[in-house]
This record gives structure tokens, C-alpha cells and sequence, in this order.
């Protein structure tokens, strides 16, 4: 797992042809918007998160983010238990999001 800011993030997504976003946020939040497009898995679903999660292709880059940070890095890491070997967090989270939005 690697911690990115926005700047990076976005940079390094841009020129990555094998990348998946991924959005671990609950769905009031997602509900509120979200970064186009994106995969959305509530992380807070517990076993179900881990389910899903195990239906993504390994080898993809996925770029996580939540609202500020801290659950998608919990969720960068349970990937990366799971044999995920490219995830990256989105430091501050949708919270700091100047991207595009829908």
C-alpha cells in the first residue's frame, strides 16, 4: 500500500491503463457524490467487503479512497492480506477532493 496525495494520486492514475478506483464509503456518503468512475464496496459491511473484494481482478492497480483517509488505508491493507499487490490510499480522502465529481 502506498499513501498518496491528491496530486500524486490523480498523476499516477492518469498514466495507469491498469487501474481500478475503488470507494469504500458508506452509501449515504457515496449518496452525497463520489469520484467518477468508481467501484463502490461499503468497507463497513464487515465479511461482505471482503467478499466482494475477492471478486476483483488481483491483478489490477486500485486506487482506494473514503471520506479522509483512514478506512480506505484499513481497506488498502486488508486488500493487500488478500493477495492485492497495487493499492493505493487517498490521503485526506473524498473530503479534500478537488477532482471531478458526480
Amino acid at each position: 500500500m502506498a499513501d498518496l496525495l491528491q496530486s500524486d494520486w490523480v498523476s499516477q492514475l492518469e498514466k495507469d491503463d491498469n487501474a481500478v478506483i475503488l470507494d469504500v464509503r458508506t452509501d449515504g456518503e457515496v449518496a452525497e457524490g463520489k469520484i467518477p468512475n468508481t467501484i463502490h464496496i461499503d468497507i463497513y459491511k464487515g465479511q461482505g467487503f471482503i467478499y466482494a473484494v475477492e471478486e476483483l481482478d488481483k491483478t489490477k492497480n486500485f486506487y482506494v479512497y473514503c471520506r479522509s483517509g483512514g478506512r480506505s488505508a484499513q481497506a488498502c491493507a486488508i486488500m493487500n492480506q488478500l493477495g492485492f499487490e497495487n493499492t493505493y490510499n487517498l490521503v485526506g480522502g473524498f473530503n479534500e477532493w478537488s477532482g471531478d465529481v458526480e
